[in-house]
């Protein structure tokens, strides 16, 4: 049986949000509550622990020895916490047989639809009615936006590191291609190669921010000197169409481009002293596994690689 000494989780999270932020009201404002109402919660929690927890200054707001052990403490409560309720999602998923994903569009068009059929087949094998499956095609920066807010229950993003404040599993990595049209300078044979500095100083037909692609790039190119780019669109498609009529170079993700490659259509140049591979992460919220039942499925699924 619990005691009387167990503050409620709200006031546990807010607490620790003040320890990452060192403002309360910019824990508040995270959190969506007004200041008000989180000093209420602090002062709540501490006549319940009997000693002061916050102490504000004009630089903002620290936590006292006090406050850095309950946040300890709390860490490990909200972890399970955050279990437990994914878990509840999961079972209510299941009830309805039924899951909401998000993923970028190089994961949604080119390896998604494998990992669904796979799925499908192995619940069927295991005589488990199939699952509904609603995929939200964006970018990876949108992707974990709406995993964090709930909206889905699970995300699948590219980039050098999966988003802050999910959980992640790595299931699989990509590498992006410089590639041009037939009738671009670097096209030739004699040309298919180029320096990173010639890479970044070259104006680009680029994703839009938030595309995991585009993270990728500009990191890689990261300390040089980088031109603007050519044109800016929100979809592979738009981006392979613009560089096979001349628009420019671009690094396309290997898989999207493979048939472009094959038949022609575009051209691929080697980029010297640059490593553009792209790390593929599943991602959720609450505990270290993802929430039981098809998402986690579908995660063990796409983590076992190419069948």
């Amino acid at each position: 049986m619990l005691g009387s000494h167990v503050p409620d989780l709200r006031a546990l999270e807010l607490l620790v949000v003040v320890a990452r932020t060192g403002s309360l009201g910019a824990a508040a404002a995270e959190l969506g509550i007004t200041q008000q109402a989180a000093s209420s919660r602090v002062r709540t929690m501490e006549a319940l622990v009997g000693e002061p927890l916050v102490t504000r200054s004009k630089r903002g707001s620290e936590l006292t020895a006090t406050g850095e052990l309950v946040v300890q403490w709390a860490d490990r409560v909200l972890d399970a916490a955050q279990e437990l309720d994914a878990g509840i999602a999961a079972l209510r998923a299941d009830r309805r047989g039924h899951l909401d994903i998000a993923a970028s569009l190089t994961i949604a068009e080119h390896l998604l639809p494998g990992w669904l059929v796979g799925l499908r087949a192995h619940q069927v094998q295991r005589g488990l009615q199939p699952t509904e499956v609603t995929m939200t095609a964006t970018n990876s920066s949108r992707a974990a936006e709406l995993v964090g807010s709930g909206e889905v229950v699970l995300g699948f993003v590219e980039g050098p590191e999966a988003p802050r404040g999910l959980r992640r599993r790595l299931v699989g990595t990509d590498e992006l291609l410089v590639v041009v049209g037939p009738g671009h300078p670097w096209a030739s044979r004699s040309r298919r190669r180029v320096s990173a500095e010639t890479l970044a100083a070259t104006p680009l037909v680029v994703r839009e921010l938030g595309s995991g692609t585009r993270t990728v790039l500009e990191r890689a190119l990261a300390g040089r000197p980088q031109a603007p780019p050519a044109l800016e669109l929100s979809s592979t498609a738009s981006v392979r169409a613009a560089v096979a009529a001349g628009a420019g170079p671009a690094a396309v993700g290997a898989h999207a481009v493979r048939d472009d490659l094959a038949t022609g259509r575009l051209v691929r140049v080697t980029v010297t002293g640059l490593d553009l591979t792209r790390r593929l992460h599943a991602v959720w919220k609450g505990g270290p596994q993802p929430p039981e039942g098809p998402a986690r499925d579908l995660v063990a699924w796409a983590a076992r690689g190419p069948r």
